[in-house]
């Protein structure tokens, strides 16, 4: 995985967790934190998969959360930390919802990647009890759908192109 891609990986899992916080206590939010990364790593992986793709994504910028923050109904008016924000790529974000809520379209995701692009993602594509209980509205597909559908076609575009060219 590019370094350059870390401050857009780094952004995107903060707002899924602040959007859908974890289960109260350390492990839990640990355990919550591990699956958005991993979900926002792949998901970086396969939206920019070159390193041209993440200097072009430094140039034009992420484009931030706000519809993501509207479509959440998220209040950040008084945030005098909402810098990270604008490094939110909004369609990282969707395809992570998209990988969260089906580990079965998280595995397919991570056959077609590098797997030096986006590391171990088990807790991603195998969440066991530990997983879900630690991050119950995370990995709930109802309160994904909004985020999810914004960017899905594409996602489910781009993966099965990729495994017809495969085959």
């Amino acid at each position: 995985m590019s370094a350059d891609l870390a401050p857009v990986i780094a952004a995107g899992t903060r707002w899924l967790l602040t959007a859908f916080p974890p289960a109260p206590g350390a492990f839990s939010r640990a355990l919550a934190e591990a699956q958005a990364q991993q979900a926002v790593t792949l998901a970086a992986a396969l939206r920019y998969p070159t390193a041209i793709d993440a200097e072009i994504l430094h140039l034009l910028g992420p484009g931030g959360s706000v519809r993501l923050d509207w479509l959440t109904g998220a209040d950040h008016g008084g945030d005098a930390d909402a810098g990270w924000r604008t490094w939110v790529d909004e369609t990282v974000v969707s395809w992570a919802a998209c990988l969260l809520a089906a580990p079965a379209l998280a595995a397919d995701a991570h056959h077609l990647v590098d797997r030096g692009q986006a590391g171990e993602v088990t807790r991603l594509t195998r969440p066991g009890d530990h997983e879900h209980d630690a991050a119950p509205l995370l990995r709930h597909p109802d309160l994904l759908e909004p985020i999810a559908a914004l960017h899905r076609a594409p996602l489910l575009d781009l993966l099965d192109n990729q495994t017809a060219a495969l085959g």
